[in-house]
């Protein structure tokens, strides 16, 4: 039974990882029917730009050390939002007018060059999260172990998420949002700005997969140039599962997953995981290929 649980706390820590990320391919595709496939890559960006900047403010020792943390948290979110914007006008959308292939092209052609990217400034090399960022603080509750940085991770997580769901259902911007995922047209014809609503799901979803970037460094400490890829493909495994264009879908799809592959891992084996993960798509795929909340009928990409 302790084994159950503590793989469940496991679970929903990843699962704040995923759902995190998972957002970020939601929403672009909810708007403009576009699999973001370099959005992992700014996932992984941002634990690398988060590492500077810890590294840069505590050099010094001087600032208080929650401060230094809110500060990297909003300087990284703001660093990668930028170069999400600059993704979406230089990657796609040029091409918005062009066959759906063009943009997946495209998509992948981002992914790899900020693969690239990052591989050029910080080196192919594993790179160490500080062990200190965040205290070392655990409590153990029946037997299960719950780390600060577990807490964290999903209370901050949930609280992201409550705050964009009441930003997409109780905002004029979120109605936009909304009005353009169902219609364009009808959104342009209603004026609204169709292209700045595009900037701003780029700018929203890179901010929350900045977060998840920066999850991944702390809880995990080790990154590398293509963590991207790999915890991209899972959170958007996650977002098909929930049903990806759905916001609570994705959220419920990140959590699901997480406790699926920390069960994997906790009863069968962590090397098999993954293999149980495309098990799991591929089964979503065929019994349920809208996802478990998802309404809109999956599109070729």
């Amino acid at each position: 039974m302790d084994i159950l649980l503590q793989q469940i706390v496991n679970g929903l820590t990843i699962g704040s990882i995923y759902a995190l990320v998972a957002l970020g391919y939601t929403m672009v595709y909810g708007v403009m029917k576009l699999i973001n496939f370099a959005h992992g890559d700014l996932v992984a960006l941002s634990a690398y730009i988060g590492l500077v900047f810890y590294t840069q403010m505590a050099a010094g020792g001087a600032m208080p050390q929650a401060l230094t943390i809110v500060l990297v948290f909003l300087l990284t979110a703001i660093v990668v939002a930028i170069f999400g914007v600059l993704l979406e006008r230089i990657a796609y959308r040029p091409l918005r007018n062009a066959p759906r292939l063009s943009a997946v092209v495209s998509a992948l052609g981002a992914s790899m060059m900020i693969q690239n990217g990052i591989m050029l400034v910080w080196g192919p090399n594993i790179l160490i999260f500080p062990s200190d960022i965040l205290p070392a603080t655990s409590w153990n509750i029946y037997g299960v172990t719950i780390t600060f940085v577990q807490a964290a991770m999903i209370i901050i997580t949930i609280m992201l998420m409550l705050a964009l769901t009441l930003f997409i259902n109780f905002t004029k911007m979120g109605t936009a949002i909304r009005a353009s995922a169902i219609n364009q047209d009808a959104a342009k014809l209603m004026g609204i700005n169709v292209n700045f609503i595009i900037i701003i799901i780029f700018v929203l979803g890179s901010m929350l997969g900045a977060v998840g970037g920066l999850f991944i460094g702390m809880y995990y400490r080790g990154i590398s140039f293509n963590l991207g890829w790999t915890y991209g493909m899972s959170a958007f495994i996650a977002a098909i599962l929930g049903g990806i264009g759905n916001i609570p879908g994705s959220m419920v799809g990140g959590y699901l997953l997480g406790l699926f592959t920390a069960l994997i891992a906790g009863y069968v084996s962590s090397a098999w995981a993954e293999a149980f993960t495309y098990i799991l798509l591929i089964m979503i795929l065929i019994v349920r290929p809208t996802g478990i909340l998802g309404e809109r009928v999956a599109e070729k990409v």
